[in-house]
């Protein structure tokens, strides 16, 4: 019996069911796409494939535009991220460590960003990259992409900077450290779990985001994967192999930062537990 009555072996069927559900569309596709043609329609469908093959991963890196739409992925998430990111530690720190008139109200503006739906605000957007000469460009959807991930950024990291003592940033300044310093040396590597959260959400967000990819970026010079994952169907057949092989390439970097960032956030509540 564990310590609140409940059966151990209980728990961990319900967890063995959990973990079941949500590695069943992973393992799919990746079995989907080492299959030929014939298998993926076969029914009933079959588990295994039966003669495995890499021709979908083949087609996908060498006939297709996979591997620009993919460069073109890395740079617009990575560069999103890092540009929300630093303004995401400016203003959330502004926010927690001072005040001044109209606080409350700049913090809920903060938000109407998030809370404006998508078709409210792509026309306007279009209208202004394209005056800008930014469509079909990597900056514009940079920018597009920070009226998604900055504001609910913000607000994740003035939640792990209130948190932080007042009283660890007052004895550094004591001792001669500027503000920046405080912010740099002190309150950032105790917020390392937020860092790490806001770092993920931004990736997350931007990799996969469609709707605004699809509208403004019509090329393959700036187009993204889940725009590249649409010129595997046409108007009457739909390449299932490709797809699950370039959506098992779409997955990896998101798979690859989650295990990355879990042992610094690991460590971040380690260092945030014995620091303070």
């Amino acid at each position: 019996m564990t310590a609140n009555g409940g059966s151990p072996r209980l728990v961990y069927l319900i967890a063995a069911i959990l973990v079941c559900l949500s590695t069943f569309p992973f393992a799919w596709m990746l079995l989907s796409s080492i299959k030929t043609l014939g298998e993926l329609y076969t029914v009933p469908p079959a588990w295994i494939p039966k003669v495995p093959t890499l021709a979908n991963y083949w087609n996908v890196l060498t006939v297709s535009n996979i591997p620009r739409y993919f460069l073109n992925s890395v740079v617009i998430s990575a560069g999103s991220t890092a540009i929300a990111l630093a303004l995401a530690i400016f203003a959330a720190y502004g926010f927690a460590r001072f005040r001044f008139a109209g606080k409350p109200f700049f913090e809920a503006f903060v938000l109407i960003g998030q809370l404006l739906p998508t078709a409210a605000i792509i026309v306007p957007l279009y209208m202004v990259l394209s005056g800008l000469g930014l469509i079909n460009t990597w900056l514009g959807l940079i920018l597009v992409y920070l009226i998604l991930t900055l504001p609910l950024s913000v607000w994740m990291l003035i939640g792990y900077f209130s948190t932080i003592p007042l009283e660890l940033e007052e004895s550094a300044i004591v001792d001669g450290c500027s503000r920046l310093g405080v912010l740099m040396r002190i309150t950032l590597p105790l917020s390392l779990p937020g860092v790490v959260a806001v770092v993920i959400y931004s990736f997350v967000t931007t990799w996969n985001e469609f709707i605004f990819a699809l509208c403004l970026a019509n090329d393959s010079r700036s187009k993204t994967l889940p725009i590249g994952l649409s010129e595997f169907s046409t108007e009457f057949n739909t390449d299932w192999g490709a797809v699950m092989a370039a959506s098992v390439i779409m997955t990896l970097p998101i798979c690859i930062l989650f295990f990355a960032m879990q042992k610094l956030f690991i460590g971040g509540l380690m260092s945030g537990a014995t620091k303070g």
